[in-house]
C-alpha cells in the first residue's frame, strides 16, 4: 500500500500492532523511530487495507428524489455503539447541486437545525453529475458528467464509520487544489501533505494549527481541467483528531498528551493527505453532504450561498473606516481619538467602544463616572454624519443582587439561559467580577428577551450596530468553576476532536450543558451563529433599518445575518499578510463583510508596519483599527505623518470607490457572488493563480496589490491581459509573467483591469457627505477596445431595496471610442450626477494618435479633456444626470 493511500484507522494516537490488528487494519510503523515514543506527525502506522468491510448494500430503490440505499454494518469499528443500519438519501436537487444524507433511519439523531436548507423532492432534469456506488463494501463517486471527471470518491478509501459518536468517511480529491475548511490561520491553498483541521469554535489567539473561532466544513477544489467544484459537509458537531490514550497492547495509559508531545497539538478533523484525500471526522450528528458541480469558482460560490443563504446587505455607512481600540478607560480617549482623526482629515464613519464603556462589564449598561456623557456623545456623531458600534457580550453577569440588574432578573425568569446538567443555571465566568450566565439563543423567548434589552439600552444610547464578540461561547473556565461531569460520554467522547487543552469543554460551556434544541455538545458551534440571527432580528426592529452586525464565531449562513473579523490577532507582518488568505475564505464562506484588526489587536504595532497594514487594510470590506489594552495607541494620527498618510490616502481611494465595492455587495445579495476573489477565481484556465494570496480582486476589474513586507515594491504574477495602474494609467500588458509594482506614496498598487468599468464618487470626510457628491467612471479597455460594468445605488440604509425594487442601476458599455450610460432601473428617486470619466487604454484611429475632439450626447462638443499620449489615459470633465442615457464618444 503506498503510503499516500494509507487512511488512518487509529486516529485516537498511538497504538500498538496487537490493537490495530483487532480492528483489522494494517500495522507498518516508520522503521526510523518508535511509534510509541515517536507518534507519527504524516503517515499513519496503523491503515486500512484494500476493499476493508464496514458497510455494505442490502436494498437500492428509485426515489422521486433520486436513489434510496439501505446499508448493512458487516465489521465493527472499534468504536462503541455502531449504527447497524444506515439510509442513504441521494437527492439530484439542482443540475449542480447533489445532496448525500446517511443516517439512521430507526433512531432520530441531531441534525443541524440552522441554516435551514430546502428539502428538495423533485430530481432535477439535467443534472450535470453522475452518482455511481459500489455495494460490497459500500462506497460511491460523484462524477462530472461531460468529461468523466471524479469530483468525490470513497471507493475502497479508509472505511465508512458511522457510531454514536464517531463518523468517518474519506475521498480522493481530483487534484492537490483545496482550499476552505475554516477557520484556521493559514495560507489559502491548502497543503495536502498530512495537513489537519479542527473545526471547534474556539477563543484563541489565532495561529497556526489551532482550531479558531468559526466552524465551515466546506471545501472548494480546482480539477486540472480548470473547473471547480465544491463540497459541503452539514454538520455542527465537533471534527477533529486528538491523542488522549496511547495503548500498549491491552492496556490503557491515559494522559494530557500536549504537555508531553507538543508536536501532537493540533491534530485535527479533517484530514487532506497527498493522495490527494480528504477525511472528514465528526464526534456526532449525521453525514449531510452537498456536492456543487460549478463548473467555474465562481459558480460554486453562488450554488453554495443558495443553499445556505445569500449575503445580506449591509448599510452604506458600514463600508467606511471604522476605530477602535480595546483601553479607552474613558469617554475623552475615544473623543481625543476622534478629534486627531478628523483633524488629520482621514476619513471616519464609525466610532466603536469595546467593553472599557461598561459599569462593571455588565450588557445593556455604561460607566456614569468614566463614560458620564456617552450618549451626548454618540448624539454628536450623528450630528456629524458617523455612527457609534458598542460591543455586546452574550455572557450576563449573575452574581446582582435581585431586582438591581434587569437583564439577569429578566432572563431568569424567562429561563432562557443555558442550564447544567442537573437543571440548574450553568454558571461560569467571562468579564463579569463575579459570576457570568449565557442566553440560549436558540430558546424561542431568547429573541423577545434579546430585543427588550437592546431596546431598552438604545433608549439610553442610541447605537448604530452590534459588536457581538466571545460568542463561542468564551469562558474563564473550563465549564463551570468545578469542572464538568466526570466519566460522561459527551465530556471525554471516544474520539476527542484535536481542540486545544486537549478537552471540548477547554474555556467554553460544559459539552453536557442544555440548550434548547439540544446538549450544548450538538450545538456549540452554533452559538455565536444563532446570537447573529437574534441580533440582526433585533436591531432591525429596532432602528427599522438595515442591522449591522460584526460576529466573531461564525457558521455556514452566518453572512445571512452579519459580517466577521478575524480575531485577536498579533501585530506582526506574518499576521498581516495571513489576513489576505482569511478574507479570501470567509468571502468563500458567503461571509463578504469581514477584515482583520487594521495594524493588529495584541502586541504593540511598529510605524512601518501600520503604514503598510493601512493600506492593505483600507481594504478590507470591513476596514477597522482596533487594538488591545496596554499597547501603545495606533489609531492612525497617534503613529505620526507616515500612518497618516498612508491611511488618508488609502482611505480616499476607498471612498472614491465606495459605489464600486457598493455595487459588489449588491452582487452578493442578489446573486451570491464573491466581494473579495482570488485571481483564479477570474482566471481558472490559468494554474499558476492557483496558489497566489499575496493579492485580491475586487469583484473582477479591481486588483490590489498591497506591500506585505518591509520594503518599498511588491513581486506580483499578473495573468494575461492589460492591466492599468490607477494612480497614473501606466499600461502592463502581461502575457503571464511576476512584475515588480512601485506602489504610490500611501497606497497600494491598485490595478484597473482591461475591459471593465469601475464607478466612483468623489470621496469626503464621511459617507453622509459623500452622498452629496457626483460620480466618476474609471474605464480599462481590453484589447478590443471594449468594457463593461454596473452601478447599483439606493439610500443605503433602507430594509428591503432590492426585494422592493427601491434602487437605481445603470449600465455602462464602451465600445468603438464610445462610452454609453443606460438606466435598466430607476427605483429610488435622486440625483445622480456624472462629472468624470477617465478611460485608460485608449488608442485613437487616427493619424496624430491624439484625441482632439470629445461629444457627449451626439451634440454637445467638450472642451473639458485631457489625453496623454504616452499612456493612452484620457480624462474627460462633463455634468450629465445619470438618470437619463448618456453617450461619450471621443475621436
Amino acid at each position: 500500500m503506498p503510503e499516500q493511500l494509507r487512511f488512518d484507522c487509529y486516529p485516537e494516537g498511538s497504538t500498538s500492532k496487537a490493537s490495530c490488528e483487532r480492528r483489522g487494519c494494517c500495522w507498518l510503523p516508520d522503521v526510523k523511530g518508535d511509534p510509541a515514543r515517536d507518534p507519527p506527525l504524516n503517515v499513519p502506522y496503523c491503515f486500512y487495507p484494500a476493499l476493508y468491510p464496514s458497510y455494505i448494500v442490502m436494498n437500492v430503490s428509485d426515489a422521486e428524489y433520486g436513489k434510496t440505499l439501505f446499508l448493512t454494518r458487516v465489521y465493527a469499528s472499534g468504536y462503541p455503539s455502531d449504527v447497524p443500519l444506515l439510509r442513504v438519501d441521494v437527492k439530484f436537487e439542482t443540475d449542480s447541486r447533489l445532496r448525500v444524507k446517511i443516517y439512521d433511519p430507526l433512531k432520530k439523531r441531531y441534525e443541524v437545525p440552522w441554516p435551514q436548507v430546502p428539502d428538495v423532492r423533485t430530481a432535477a432534469k439535467n443534472p450535470l453529475y453522475e452518482f455511481d456506488y459500489s455495494f460490497r463494501p459500500f462506497g460511491f463517486r460523484v462524477i462530472r458528467k461531460d468529461n468523466g471527471q471524479v469530483v468525490f470518491d470513497t471507493k475502497d478509501v479508509g472505511s465508512l464509520i458511522f457510531a454514536d459518536q464517531m463518523l468517518q468517511l474519506s475521498s480522493k480529491l481530483p487534484s492537490s487544489y483545496i482550499y476552505g475548511l475554516g477557520e484556521h490561520q493559514d495560507n489559502f491553498l491548502l497543503s495536502t501533505n498530512w495537513r489537519k483541521f479542527t473545526l471547534f469554535n474556539h477563543d484563541r489567539l489565532p495561529q497556526e494549527k489551532l482550531n479558531l473561532y468559526g466552524s465551515h466544513p466546506f471545501y472548494l477544489s480546482m480539477e486540472n481541467t480548470g473547473r471547480s467544484n465544491g463540497v459541503f459537509m452539514f454538520n455542527s458537531n465537533a471534527m477533529g483528531q486528538y491523542c488522549p490514550t496511547l495503548y500498549f497492547g491491552g492496556s490503557q495509559l491515559f494522559f494530557f498528551f500536549y504537555s508531553l508531545n507538543p508536536l501532537y497539538y493540533g491534530f485535527v478533523n479533517v484530514l487532506i493527505q497527498p493522495t490527494p484525500a480528504i477525511t472528514f471526522r465528526s464526534i456526532g450528528g449525521i453525514m449531510d453532504m452537498y456536492f456543487f458541480l460549478g463548473p467555474s469558482p465562481k459558480d460554486v460560490i453562488e450554488q453554495y450561498t443558495t443553499l445556505i443563504g445569500r449575503p445580506h446587505m449591509p448599510p452604506f455607512w458600514a463600508l467606511g473606516f471604522h476605530l477602535c481600540r480595546f483601553g479607552w478607560k474613558k469617554l475623552s480617549d475615544s473623543e481625543d481619538a476622534l478629534a486627531r482623526t478628523l483633524k488629520n482629515q482621514i476619513p471616519l464613519d464609525v466610532m466603536w467602544s469595546d467593553i472599557d464603556y461598561m459599569d462593571k462589564w455588565k450588557d445593556f449598561s455604561y460607566d456614569n463616572e468614566s463614560y458620564a456623557g456617552l450618549p451626548e456623545y454618540v448624539n454628536k456623531l450623528h450630528a456629524g454624519g458617523l455612527h457609534y458600534v458598542p460591543i455586546i457580550d452574550p455572557g450576563i453577569s449573575s452574581a446582582e443582587e435581585p431586582g438591581t440588574y434587569l437583564p439577569f432578573d429578566e432572563g431568569k425568569e424567562l429561563g432562557i439561559f443555558i442550564r447544567n446538567v442537573t437543571g440548574d443555571l450553568f454558571i461560569g465566568k467571562v468579564w463579569n467580577p463575579v459570576s457570568t450566565v449565557w442566553v440560549d439563543f436558540t430558546h424561542p423567548k431568547a429573541t423577545p428577551y434579546w430585543t427588550n434589552q437592546l431596546t431598552r439600552y438604545h433608549m439610553q444610547v442610541e447605537f448604530d450596530g452590534a459588536w457581538i464578540d466571545m460568542n463561542e461561547p468564551s469562558n474563564f473556565y473550563d465549564g463551570e468553576m468545578h469542572g464538568c461531569p466526570k466519566n460522561d460520554a459527551l465530556e471525554q467522547p471516544p474520539y476527542l476532536p484535536g481542540v486545544e487543552g486537549g478537552k471540548l469543554a477547554f474555556k467554553t460551556v460544559c459539552m453536557t450543558a442544555r440548550q434548547h434544541a439540544s446538549v450544548h455538545y450538538n450545538v456549540h458551534n452554533l452559538y455565536g451563529f444563532t446570537e447573529s440571527i437574534v441580533t440582526n432580528f433585533a436591531l432591525t426592529d429596532i432602528r427599522q433599518k438595515r442591522p449591522f452586525v460584526i460576529s466573531r464565531s461564525t457558521f455556514p449562513g452566518q453572512g445571512r445575518f452579519g459580517g466577521h473579523w478575524t480575531g485577536d490577532v498579533v501585530s506582526t507582518w506574518n499576521a498581516m499578510s495571513k489576513s489576505i488568505p482569511a478574507m479570501l475564505n470567509f468571502n468563500m464562506y458567503g461571509i463578504p463583510l469581514v477584515g482583520a484588526d487594521i495594524c493588529g489587536f495584541n502586541g504593540n504595532t511598529t510605524v512601518n508596519l501600520c503604514k503598510r497594514w493601512s493600506e492593505l487594510g483600507a481594504f478590507y470590506p470591513f476596514s477597522r483599527n482596533h487594538n488591545s489594552e496596554g499597547n501603545v495607541d495606533q489609531d492612525p494620527a497617534a503613529l505620526g505623518p507616515d500612518v497618516v498618510r498612508s491611511a488618508r490616502t488609502s482611505l480616499r481611494l476607498r471612498y472614491r470607490l465606495l459605489p464600486y465595492l457598493y455595487t459588489l455587495f449588491w452582487k452578493a445579495h442578489s446573486l451570491g457572488q464573491a466581494v473579495v476573489r482570488p485571481l483564479f477565481f477570474e482566471f481558472p484556465e490559468d494554474e499558476e493563480t492557483y496558489k497566489i494570496d499575496n493579492c485580491f480582486f475586487w469583484g473582477a476589474g479591481l486588483l490590489i496589490a498591497p506591500v506585505l513586507n518591509e520594503y518599498d515594491e511588491s513581486y506580483n504574477y499578473l495573468p494575461a491581459g492589460l492591466w492599468y495602474k490607477l494612480s497614473d494609467g501606466a499600461i502592463i500588458n502581461s502575457t503571464g509573467a511576476i512584475y515588480t509594482l512601485k506602489p504610490p506614496r500611501g497606497a497600494p498598487t491598485l490595478l484597473v483591469r482591461g475591459g471593465h468599468v469601475l464607478p466612483a464618487i468623489q470621496p469626503a470626510q464621511t459617507t453622509t457627505e459623500m452622498r452629496s457628491k457626483p460620480f466618476e467612471v474609471i474605464v480599462g479597455l481590453d484589447h478590443r477596445g471594449e468594457a463593461f460594468g454596473e452601478l447599483y445605488w439606493d439610500d443605503g440604509d433602507s430594509i428591503g431595496t432590492w426585494e422592493k425594487r427601491f434602487f437605481n442601476l445603470i449600465e455602462f458599455r464602451v465600445k468603438d471610442q464610445k462610452l454609453r450610460a443606460s438606466v435598466n432601473k430607476w427605483g429610488y428617486e435622486s440625483t445622480m450626477n456624472l462629472s468624470r470619466v477617465s478611460i485608460f487604454g485608449v488608442t485613437v484611429r487616427s493619424e496624430s494618435a491624439n484625441v482632439t475632439r470629445v461629444v457627449v450626447n451626439n451634440g454637445t462638443v467638450s472642451s473639458k479633456f485631457v489625453f496623454d499620449q504616452r499612456s493612452g489615459q484620457l480624462d474627460i470633465t462633463l455634468f450629465s444626470s445619470l438618470a437619463q442615457p448618456l453617450t461619450v464618444e471621443w475621436s
